[in-house]
């Protein structure tokens, strides 16, 4: 085996990505099913995708996300918070597929600021990478958000992890898009407008989280009554989601201040103007940069950075 190569992998419910590292750059990646896709074992499915890497002689696959669920490849148990790089590290769990060392990376729990139980797979590599790529933040107290099918809104003091809360924000959506009737007719290829978006945040701004369930209808109403197109449709539902998820965090959360976005840019985008609207001020992270250096600084070899090639 060749302790400079390896293999990282971000292994979520709806999608895989894997990269094959040497040293500090990312030679190649692919893509491949989320958990809950498979239609072979997850140990089978890795084999296959990194079928022609086994040439190169990595040391072995550092993998994070729902791969280590109960319904994913190996249940990994949750580390509490809080919890820093090292808590986890301790906690990583090591298989083999085929005689390579597989390393799970294992989720976080805590009892969120609502009192109820929280639980994370895969963001906490992004936060912990986020750290890496911004070293300012692992010194004080820090807000953290990680837009996506369940948005985080995530605690740092002194480069731990010390509680989160999770809101469904995209599974809500694409299941009102769906499976309801506020989206009726709409095309599946239609894409979500700036201008629908702003008019929902809007409302939120208006007339608080508070009145989500009623202003969810309008989304429905505004087609019938007001010719609303369709893509400004789905863009007010979203603006509708996002902005009372962002008013709802400074409820918990108090002045939003300087936040942090971790995620895809488009994300941030939108989680950046619905934070504007209730006072917040946003730096943003790409998200699979973030992974990439999480996994890196959980790795057993890690390194302080990484070049991606391909």
């Amino acid at each position: 085996m060749d302790p400079s190569i390896s293999i990282f992998g971000d292994w979520g419910t709806s999608r895989l990505r894997l990269y094959l590292r040497q040293g500090k750059s990312v030679l190649d990646r692919r893509d491949g099913p989320g958990i809950s896709a498979l239609t072979t074992s997850p140990e089978d499915t890795f084999l296959e995708l990194v079928g022609d890497w086994r040439e190169a002689r990595p040391s072995g696959a550092v993998l994070c996300g729902m791969v280590g669920s109960r319904i994913g490849w190996v249940e990994a148990p949750y580390a509490p918070c809080p919890a820093s790089a090292a808590d986890l590290r301790e906690r990583v769990l090591k298989i083999e597929a085929d005689g390579l060392p597989v390393s799970i990376i294992p989720g976080l729990s805590c009892l969120n600021p609502l009192g109820g139980p929280d639980v994370m797979r895969g963001e906490e590599t992004q936060i912990l990478g986020a750290l890496e790529l911004d070293p300012a933040l692992k010194t004080g107290r820090h807000l953290l958000v990680l837009p996506g099918t369940h948005s985080k809104w995530t605690v740092v003091e002194d480069g731990a992890i010390t509680g989160f809360l999770t809101a469904p924000v995209g599974e809500t959506f694409a299941l009102l898009r769906q499976h309801s009737t506020l989206a009726a007719g709409v095309g599946a290829d239609v894409q979500g407008s700036d201008a629908g978006f702003a008019m929902g945040l809007s409302r939120i701004v208006e007339h608080g989280p508070a009145q989500l369930p009623h202003l969810l209808f309008e989304t429905r109403a505004r087609q019938l009554l007001d010719a609303l197109p369709a893509a400004d449709a789905i863009g007010f539902l979203s603006g509708l989601l996002i902005g009372a998820d962002a008013a709802a965090a400074r409820q918990w959360f108090g002045d939003l201040g300087q936040v942090i976005l971790v995620g895809a840019p488009a994300l941030n985008r939108f989680y950046g103007q619905a934070i504007a609207s209730q006072g917040g001020v946003v730096t943003a992270i790409d998200g699979d940069s973030a992974v990439l250096a999480g996994l890196t600084t959980l790795s057993p070899r890690k390194n302080s950075d990484f070049h991606v090639l391909a």
